[in-house]
């Protein structure tokens, strides 16, 4: 019993926490924080009372009070004389701050009253926003806003303070000032300043600049200051682009493309006509041009489509999405039948540059190479002569030739009249290896690097020694069964004429800041040697002779000597995947003047809207025309006799009223022959991997003799599939 006492009691025991001892410690304790608080509030209490508006004036001076983006300025797209292809103008977007505009009530009809007086608004529907989002203060009703457009609003502003609540948002809006003209070289913006296609998209990193920033803040005053962060605007990109020579070759793509509008079928006078004009000795592009075109400042306006063929999007052998020619024209009920992805996929092929992005067979065009690259290896010589009985027995194969028993043919015979036979031999002599490495010397097969958005891929459309069989040997020596593009073939071509320089082709030359200053300077590049000076004088020898007595004679103006080259292609029917009888590429590729290349021309019309389209003329035509304005206005002076028709022809283009001169600031306003077809009997051997391509490839291309347009030979040959 006492046991249990005594352990009770120690339990007792030890429910005190604390001792009386430490009780009084704590109220101690308590007590000394207590005075402390009191301590520091009075203390507190007379800070306010004897120095709260100072203190109030830091803690506002520190508040940030708005902050306001600033725009930059995209920099300018010019021409080599500074005139202005691509621009930013300032714009307005007006902002309607309800919450300020109902802050007082003397606010709000003043305010309303401007606006309805100023702006083409539904006023019912402004006030009726305004009254029922008391709180809102960012309302957009209108955009992109021009300074005539606000201006009357801004003066009635300063003299009605009680207009307020509405302030004007700033931004840059691109701008074309010569619409379409050299669309496919700019390219086009979109609302984020983001580049498509062309320089735009090449330069949008130079182009663009960085936004800057406006804060406000109190100051020690209680008044509102601002500091302003500054926008770097972008730089301005000076083009080797020559305006001029941009309308004098897009007047002529676009005659004839309207000459040829519903000529033999429905629809544009071509699927596609491409001119390049290019200085031969620094790989400057001086006009680069393509139809059907479209308008830059207003690039989804769906009446550009209308003429063309229709394309779709499929899924090829390989697994592959491939955009692939319908045939079918578009004509505003087809338009109108046509889904929003329908309607944006046939945009963007209208939007694409043909001359980077088109692949094709070359034809004919190709046939200088070949004999260079044989007088290069010593193979054949200046002196050598081929049999030419018409065809060629090549890998059990008949290839036949559109020159019918011409017998012995000089090697400047052979050019000037464009014999397959001929061609055929001399690839014999070079041999497939070879053949293919000349290829690639020239180019063919690999990007220029041209500083265009887009350029086309031909790794895949030309051969390999190891699949390069004699007959694929034998079509390969005159342009046939591998493709290329437009600036693959006038860049290799200006190497050929200019003594064996392989110039970077470019579109940009210079590179300067928003105050003019240069940034950078970008000078021509030879990136090789092609073939030697002495080979390049025989082979313009050669090209002359096919202006003078062969199958160009129709693209020389009046007044001068040019050499060049005709071409003309079978293309492949996209669903039977088999060379069409009907359909083909022409083309002209020349220089200018004969005896001192200056500049070279090359123009390809694909599918010409005719019902006999094998005739280089269409294109040799267009050549001529271009040429006959644009050699005088480059100060290139006649060196032939010009006969009375000439002059008569000359008189009624009336050149001296053809320009608008412009200024270095960039204020100056602007705003017949030989075909040649033929195509080889039999089948063919190897064939190239398959690649990306506008599908055409013509089967046996040859050129028409100078007194007989074209002659097309059927063939049973098979096409390289991999370049359908």
């Amino acid at each position: 019993m006492r046991n249990g006492s005594q352990e009770a009691g120690r339990r007792g025991k030890k429910k005190k926490i604390f001792s009386a001892k430490m009780q009084k410690k704590l109220v101690v304790l308590f007590l000394l924080v207590l005075l402390a608080f009191a301590g520091l509030s009075a203390r507190l209490f007379y800070l306010v009372r004897e120095n709260g508006t100072q203190y109030q004036k830091q803690v506002l001076a520190q508040q940030r009070y708005d902050s306001v983006v600033i725009p930059y300025r995209r920099g300018d797209i010019v021409d080599s004389h500074g005139t202005r292809l691509a621009t930013s103008q300032k714009v307005y977007n007006l902002v309607i701050d309800a919450k300020v505009m109902l802050g007082k009530e003397e606010y709000l009809e003043p305010t309303l009253q401007a606006l309805g007086q100023n702006f083409e608004l539904d006023m019912g529907q402004i006030r009726e926003y305004v009254t029922t989002h008391p709180a809102s203060s960012w309302y957009v009703p209108l955009k992109r806003l021009e300074y005539d457009q606000i201006s009357g609003f801004l003066e009635a502003q300063e003299k009605n303070t009680n207009i307020r609540g509405v302030w004007f948002e700033e931004e840059y809006q691109r701008q074309y000032p010569y619409g379409s003209l050299a669309a496919d070289a700019i390219g086009f913006t979109s609302t984020d300043n983001q580049g498509s296609y062309g320089l735009e998209e090449y330069y949008n990193d130079v182009l663009n600049g960085i936004n800057g920033r406006e804060y406000g803040y109190m100051n020690e005053d209680l008044a509102l200051e601002r500091t302003v962060k500054a926008a770097v605007d972008g730089n301005t990109i000076h083009t080797t682009l020559d305006v001029n020579l941009q309308m004098i070759v897009e007047k002529y793509l676009r005659k004839f493309m309207e000459e040829h509008q519903d000529k033999n079928t429905p629809g544009n006078g071509a699927d596609n006509v491409g001119c390049i004009i290019m200085e031969v000795n620094t790989g400057r592009i001086l006009a680069m041009a393509s139809a059907p075109g479209y308008d830059l400042n207003d690039v989804r306006n769906t009446q550009s489509l209308l003429g063309s063929k229709k394309v779709e999007q499929i899924t090829n052998a390989a697994g592959y999405f491939e955009i692939r020619n319908t045939g079918t024209i578009i004509t505003q009920e087809t338009l109108d039948a046509m889904s929003e992805d329908e309607v944006y996929l046939n945009l963007n092929n209208l939007w694409k540059n043909y001359c980077i992005t088109g692949t094709y067979e070359p034809g004919s065009t190709a046939k200088p190479f070949t004999v260079a690259a044989a007088l290069e290896l010593g193979t054949i010589t200046p002196d050598s002569t081929f049999e030419c009985n018409g065809a060629l027995e090549v890998g059990g194969y008949t290839i036949h030739c559109h020159n019918k028993n011409d017998g012995l043919m000089t090697l400047e015979r052979a050019v000037a009249k464009s014999c397959n036979v001929s061609m055929m031999k001399i690839a014999q002599t070079i041999g497939a290896e070879n053949f293919v490495e000349y290829q690639r010397i020239f180019n063919f097969g690999l990007r220029t690097n041209i500083d265009l958005a887009g350029e086309a891929r031909t790794a895949s459309l030309v051969y390999t020694a190891d699949k390069m069989g004699p007959t694929d040997l034998a079509t390969n020596s005159f342009g046939q069964n591998f493709n290329v593009t437009m600036i693959e073939m006038i860049t290799g071509f200006c190497s050929l004429i200019n003594g064996g320089s392989y110039y970077e082709p470019h579109m940009v030359d210079r590179i300067t800041n928003s105050s003019g200053a240069t940034v950078k300077n970008i000078e021509p590049r030879v990136l090789k040697q092609t073939v030697s000076e002495s080979t390049s004088a025989l082979i313009r020898q050669y090209c002359n002779a096919v202006v003078e007595y062969g199958t160009g004679g129709t693209a020389r103006p009046a007044g001068y000597k040019i050499g060049g080259k005709t071409g003309t292609a079978e293309t492949i029917d996209p669903v039977t995947h088999k060379r069409s009888e009907t359909d083909h590429v022409v083309s002209f590729i020349g220089y200018a003047p004969a005896e001192d290349p200056q500049i070279a021309i090359y123009v390809v019309v694909d599918r010409p809207n005719e019902s006999h389209q094998g005739d280089a003329k269409y294109a040799t035509a267009i050549v001529r025309s271009i040429l006959t304005e644009a050699l005088p206005y480059l100060n290139i002076f006649m060196t032939v006799d010009v006969t009375a028709e000439e002059q008569a022809e000359l008189d009624q283009l009336n050149l001296e009223n053809t320009y608008y001169e412009t200024t270095p600031e960039g204020d100056g306003q602007t705003p017949g022959g030989e075909g040649d077809s033929q195509a080889p009997e039999g089948e063919g051997s190897g064939q190239t991997p398959g690649g990306e391509g506008n599908g055409q490839a013509p089967e046996g291309e040859g050129d028409g003799g100078a007194d007989d347009g074209s002659d097309t030979v059927d063939t049973d040959v098979p096409i390289n599939p991999d370049i359908q």
